[in-house]
This record gives C-alpha cells, sequence and structure tokens, in this order.
C-alpha cells in the first residue's frame, strides 16, 4: 500500500510539472536558460559524509528577459529538479549519536520579479524522502562501480518514504560597492526543513550584465540560470549566511541525535567565462547541523557550461 501511495505521489508530482510546463509553452514562452550545479564534500575537504553530495538542474521559461526581472510574478517561471545525499560519517559503521542515511529528490517551480527595487524568488518544491526515490541505490551502484566503500550498512537507517511540501522565498537588493556588488538577502524555507535565513554575497567583476542568477540550497553558492551579456574573464564571488532552524524531517525529535537550531554557511567561489564556454568551481564551509556532529565541513561546488 505504501508503495503505491508513494508511486501515485510521484506520478501526481511529475504530472503537476508537465501541466505547468505545457501551460508555459502554450501562453509562447521559450526556454530563456539552464542552470546547474554539482557539490560534493569529495571536490571539497574530500571526505565522504554528512553533506555528501547533489545536483541541481533548473531551466528558466519566460516571454523575455533583458537584464531586469519583470514587474509581476509569474511571467518568469524556474523548473527546478535536484537529488540530494546526507550520509553519517562512516558508512559501514554509522555511529548511533551521528546522522541518518537520508536521500531526497526535489520538484519545484519558482518565479522570479522585482518588488520595490528587491529581487524577489518565490516558489514550492515537494521533497521526496526515504528508499522510495531510489537514491541510496544509485548511490550504492556508483560505490560499487567506482571501488569505494558500500553505503548499503547506512541505508538500513534511512530517512522514511515521504512526501513534503516546501515553500522558499528569497528577497535580494544588490548595491554597487566600489568595483564590486554587494547583495544582502533573507530567506525563508517552510517544509522539510522550516528556517529563516540572512546572509549576503558579493561579487568581484560580475558575472555579466543581466545575469539570472540562481542559489542552491545545500551550499548556497550562486549559479548561472540565464547569461547576459557574456564578459569574458574572472570573477569572484563571496558569501555568508545565518539560519535559526526550527524543525527538520532529518533530524526527527524522537531520533538519536538533535538539531542544531543554529546555522552558518561561508563560501567563495571563482567563474572562468570565455567567448563560448565557461566553468565555475566554488567552496562552502557548513557548520553543524546537529548538535553531535563533532566538525563542519567543506563541501565544493561545480557548474560546466561547454559547447563544442
Amino acid at each position: 500500500m505504501e508503495r503505491k501511495q508513494a508511486i501515485r505521489g510521484v506520478m501526481a508530482a511529475l504530472a503537476c510539472m508537465i501541466t505547468l510546463a505545457d501551460v508555459a509553452a502554450a501562453e509562447d514562452r521559450v526556454t530563456l536558460g539552464w542552470g546547474r550545479l554539482f557539490h560534493n564534500d569529495a571536490i571539497g575537504d574530500g571526505q565522504d559524509r554528512w553533506q555528501s553530495g547533489g545536483y541541481t538542474v533548473s531551466m528558466v521559461r519566460g516571454y523575455s528577459f533583458s537584464g531586469d526581472l519583470p514587474a509581476r510574478p509569474g511571467e518568469i517561471l524556474e523548473f527546478r529538479l535536484s537529488g540530494d545525499i546526507a550520509a553519517p560519517a562512516n558508512l559501514q559503521s554509522p555511529a548511533a549519536d551521528d546522522r541518518r542515511y537520508a536521500g531526497s529528490l526535489s520538484l519545484g517551480v519558482h518565479t522570479h520579479f522585482q518588488w520595490k527595487g528587491a529581487e524577489v524568488s518565490l516558489g514550492g518544491d515537494l521533497v521526496v524522502t526515504g528508499e522510495q526515490t531510489g537514491i541510496g541505490s544509485f548511490h550504492s551502484w556508483a560505490h560499487d562501480k567506482l571501488g569505494a566503500e558500500s553505503p548499503d550498512p547506512a541505508l538500513e537507517n534511512q530517512i522514511g518514504n515521504g512526501f513534503h511540501p516546501t515553500l522558499v522565498a528569497e528577497i535580494g537588493r544588490g548595491f554597487a560597492l566600489g568595483g564590486a556588488e554587494a547583495r544582502p538577502f533573507v530567506e525563508l524555507r517552510a517544509g522539510a526543513e522550516t528556517m529563516v535565513r540572512m546572509g549576503a554575497d558579493v561579487t568581484f567583476g560580475g558575472f555579466g550584465p543581466g545575469d539570472l542568477m540562481l542559489r542552491d540550497r545545500t551550499t548556497g553558492l550562486r549559479y548561472r540560470g540565464v547569461a547576459g551579456d557574456v564578459q569574458t574573464g574572472l570573477t569572484f564571488t563571496l558569501g555568508a549566511d545565518v539560519a535559526r532552524v526550527f524543525d527538520s524531517v532529518y533530524f526527527p525529535s524522537d531520533g538519536a541525535v538533535t538539531l542544531s537550531p543554529d546555522r552558518m554557511r561561508l563560501r567563495a567561489g571563482v567563474q572562468w567565462q570565455g567567448e563560448h564556454n565557461s566553468i565555475f568551481y566554488g567552496l562552502s564551509y557548513l557548520s553543524p547541523e546537529f548538535e553531535e556532529q563533532s566538525e563542519g565541513q567543506v563541501v565544493g561546488g561545480l557548474s560546466l557550461n561547454l559547447r563544442f
């Protein structure tokens, strides 16, 4: 019965996404750009633990985009798909006071617009957790092919099947700061994890006038969803934020570990932009997410835009 309900839930989510995409196509929208970011601690601190890895891809559709967001919500839509793996530090023999394995798959629709001079992102994700996502099986297959240790022992105590509608809202505003741009922001999440986050990003060099930047949920790194005028060269970014966390499906209240009420992220990145290709690499420090976590971790993020 639970399996059938899970399948129905996934099918309903996919049907919703397809319907929204059909509506977007029917209203003469076009694909304005694609954004993607791969993150993994193997390209960060080199360890396979906690926020282990994930991949996010975004398709941005709208009528047009000349560098300024529209004044009305709904004119630009971002369709976002992401998969994430969180795991205990030891996959073979998970400690009793470590976090449980969690594979999650997220399907979402977000709109980007401006309001009183501020940039607003507003939308929702359906976050699917548990064995039903197939992420644990994929993780096991990938480690087997790479000759790495199997995550199967950790999978025996993974976060269970669930569907978690999640509201996501961010409001930010950019300010000129000498030869750079500073952009403070506030973010609200309510659903799979409920939190309020405040922070800022500073960009040196600019990704290019008119870029539409999107934010990765785990690392906080911003990746380009729509490219503006291409400016070749290097761009450097710095960022930081703090969050107050109220609850999380990844840390059940009756579990063996205690959710940390505060989180902090520090990040830095560099993008090389050629005439046709671009590469972005960033590092993000994540503070402990639960009280028993012995230390923070460094996760790397990578985005490639190559045309052959």
